[in-house]
């Protein structure tokens, strides 16, 4: 009796393994040119907003589905994206490529301005500094950012068309929206985006080109030096809180009417 006691126990951690096995896709990102592991890469899965990195031997393990979307970016290497197959989950590991990226080194100008020796002439050709000021609206946890006004009327009329700007982005996409929710919750996405300045996984992840995130952030009030410097994860909560914002305002004028 005991035999068959532990022949069951066995048969069904066995199942439970296997069971587990297939909502887990493993594998192991190289360097296309030398077959040497990578450490460190990042790897997303876009369906599932799940997020991991490859150990110091290019190993990595993260749930997926079949047919499932793994995004894997590096530095200085072409990111790519990959489908999780049947087989994948069924068979064990994979073996991701990762190709170095060559990149051409744009043209830098030197000595911009020409100086004349005349003292008022060269402080003209000087830039001004890109003052920006946050404004503090009620009922709200935080200000806007934005470059200096003509009016305040300017500033304020802007509050109430992020929204209807991101819903034109986002519209016919409504799970990218959900997914705002989704990234700001992983501890692993938020700690993947905080070390990125490059916008790559978030385009991925929301499914929109470069410029458009950009102009998103734009229209939510955030000044060009804001955009310029944040790392993802900041141009993340800066999205995600110009809509909860947008709706906050939105219901408070939808009561008044």
């Amino acid at each position: 009796m005991k035999r068959y006691l532990l022949l069951i126990c066995i048969l069904l951690s066995s199942v439970s393994l296997m069971a587990q096995d297939e909502n887990t896709a493993i594998g192991v990102v190289v360097n296309a040119a030398n077959r040497k592991p990578l450490e460190g890469v990042n790897i997303v899965n876009l369906n599932s907003v799940k997020g991991t990195t490859t150990n110091n031997e290019g190993e990595f393990k993260i749930t997926a589905k079949v047919n499932d979307t793994l995004h894997f970016s590096y530095l200085g290497f072409k990111s790519i994206k990959v489908r999780v197959t049947n087989d994948w989950l069924k068979f064990g590991s994979a073996e991701i490529t990762l190709t170095v990226l060559h990149e051409a080194l744009e043209e830098v100008v030197v000595n911009q301005l020409r100086l004349t020796g005349y003292l008022e002439v060269d402080i003209a050709q000087v830039p001004l500094p890109n003052d920006n000021y946050r404004y503090s609206i009620s009922g709200l946890s935080r200000g806007y950012e934005a470059s200096k006004p003509s009016g305040i009327n300017k500033i304020i009329g802007s509050i109430f068309n992020p929204a209807d700007f991101l819903h034109r982005m986002f519209g016919k996409k409504p799970n990218e929206l959900r997914k705002l929710k989704q990234m700001k919750e992983d501890d692993e996405i938020r700690n993947l985006l905080a070390s990125r300045f490059d916008r790559e996984m978030l385009t991925a992840l929301l499914k929109v080109e470069r410029v458009d995130l950009d102009e998103i952030v734009s229209q939510c009030n955030y000044s060009k030096g804001f955009i310029q410097s944040a790392n993802d994860l900041q141009i993340l909560d800066a999205i995600s809180e110009c809509y909860e914002e947008y709706k906050l305002l939105s219901r408070g004028r939808n009561d008044r009417l």
